[in-house]
């Protein structure tokens, strides 16, 4: 029984390794600026790259696109897909989306044969189709396009 009190008693008077690490971030945190931690943050990084190699990236990155997949829904991805697109078309210019375009062009056409190409603008054709038959049409089920052009 007085084993049992002295491991009581070491637990009360000891502080947790838990509780230890949060006091410590608490104190560093008022006495450290925004540019320490950004300064520990690139020397975490750098020696994380010298110690691991493209697999562990690859991994990790896996992993977190997983889990965020499987926490979020489309609409999440919508919204911080056009988050994304509106911040970089403040940052960048015509000649910047040029650029990208031809590099992913190339790209595309290092990876892709004739039919892929066939494929896809055959898909852009039938969408493109599909979508004008339904928000031309009219009550009566005519173009008002087609409509419009006739009555000039």
């Amino acid at each position: 029984m007085a084993k049992t009190n002295r491991n009581e008693e070491n637990k009360n008077n000891k502080m947790s390794v838990e509780e230890a690490g949060r006091l410590g971030g608490e104190k560093t945190a008022k006495t450290h600026d925004k540019e320490f931690y950004q300064e520990i943050g690139q020397k975490g990084g750098e020696a994380t790259a010298e110690s691991h190699g493209k697999e562990f990236y690859q991994e990790i990155g896996q992993k977190g696109g997983e889990a965020t997949s499987n926490n979020h829904d489309k609409e999440f991805y919508k919204e911080i897909g056009q988050k994304g697109g509106e911040s970089t078309s403040k940052n960048h210019d015509k000649e910047f989306y040029q650029e990208i375009g031809q590099k992913g062009g190339e790209s595309t056409s290092k990876n892709h044969d004739k039919e892929f190409y066939e494929e896809i603008g055959q898909k852009g054709g039938e969408a493109r189709h599909s979508s004008r038959g339904r928000s031309d049409n009219d009550s009566n089920g005519s173009s008002n396009s087609r409509n419009h052009k006739n009555n000039k």
